[in-house]
């Protein structure tokens, strides 16, 4: 971070422990409790500090666990970077059971008003895709400008990538810790990759990202590595990667960065959301199991088809989500909202 910033804070991270008398004494608040719970005093005595002691032109607060600080910085020009509504929205919308409904309902009228009583302080906010952009409008009552950044690659760090993809390997990357990305690859290794193995018995799948012991389904031919350093040499040794999600928002950067390493990819409609991304040319979209498992096999079988999809793929990161393309809109925002320019 140095590299590229004058000046660099580290304040250490408040862990979320449900079971904390703070956590539990949120459930009285107005604002969530995971936020009840985790707000550090030291972070917000830190960002009033750096104001303090220095001309600063724009705060930008990137996703809400640093935007709830708008408390140290209010009156200063400032961006609310990445608001995300989908995860939460999806949860209390799409839930099935009564007491689900009812814990996704109360989750989703607090984190709504805390939103839009935090907006009040931005002069502008960021959404990675039209998707959070139409929640955000039709849901939150705000009045500040809300612009589209989607979320983007530096292709120039995926070109000198050199690992070869491996026949019959499949690659799913992210924390497990994540519950979207929990569900999903329990959905997949329950649902699809027994019909996988009985069609190509050595077809494995390789499952990077912390997985903090979750219990997962037992299947032959699947390898857990946890944190790995780099994923990138972990997606290019994928014959495909998967993106089996069944919720969540926002636009999938893994998919992006298997594009990016010319690695093809079968996603759910869910996964594959946010992103101009066009099934049967760019991907391979199934929410079916039967379906997301011909789309994984049509891949394995068939290295023309593979070809076709990892091309007309990597024209569309270097395209529309490249940061060299996509940096000059958020810069015009950058110099809106602070009236400086160039």
């Amino acid at each position: 971070m140095l590299s590229v910033c004058q000046d660099v804070q580290v304040v250490p991270r408040k862990a979320y422990h449900p079971d904390s008398r703070r956590a539990r004494l949120g459930f009285l608040s107005t604002t969530p409790r995971a936020y009840v719970d985790t707000f550090s005093t030291a972070m917000e005595q830190c960002i009033a500090d750096t104001l303090a002691s220095a001309k600063i032109d724009l705060v930008i607060a990137s996703q809400i666990d640093t935007a709830l600080y708008v408390g140290a910085f209010r009156g200063t020009p400032s961006i609310f970077e990445e608001v995300e509504i989908g995860v939460i929205h999806d949860q209390f919308f799409n839930s099935g059971s009564l007491p689900a409904r009812l814990r996704g309902g109360l989750t989703w009228v607090k984190y709504n008003r805390f939103l839009a009583k935090l907006l009040v302080d931005y002069r502008a906010c960021t959404v990675v895709s039209d998707r959070e952009r139409m929640i955000l409008q039709q849901r939150v009552r705000h009045d500040i400008p809300v612009e589209v950044i989607p979320n983007c690659v530096d292709l120039t760090q995926y070109l000198n990538v050199t690992e070869k993809p491996q026949p019959d390997s499949l690659i799913f990357t992210g924390s497990l810790t994540f519950r979207p990305n929990y569900e999903a690859i329990c959905w997949f290794l329950e649902m699809v990759f027994p019909q996988l193995r009985a069609q190509i018995p050595g077809v494995r799948l390789v499952i990077t990202g912390e997985h903090a012991n979750l219990p997962l389904p037992e299947r032959e031919g699947v390898f857990l590595t946890g944190i790995v350093e780099d994923v990138r040499p972990y997606l290019a040794r994928g014959w495909l990667s998967i993106v089996p999600l069944q919720s969540g928002g926002g636009t999938r950067f893994k998919i992006l960065e298997s594009m990016a390493l010319r690695t093809p990819v079968v996603s759910t409609t869910k996964g594959a959301e946010g992103l101009d991304a066009q099934p049967g040319v760019h991907l391979l979209v199934a929410d079916d199991p039967q379906e997301f498992a011909s789309a994984v096999l049509s891949i394995l079988l068939a290295p023309a088809l593979r070809q076709q999809l990892v091309e007309k793929a990597f024209d569309l990161v270097q395209e529309r989500y490249n940061w060299r393309t996509s940096m000059p809109k958020y810069l015009e925002l950058v110099a809106q909202v602070t009236g400086i320019s160039g």
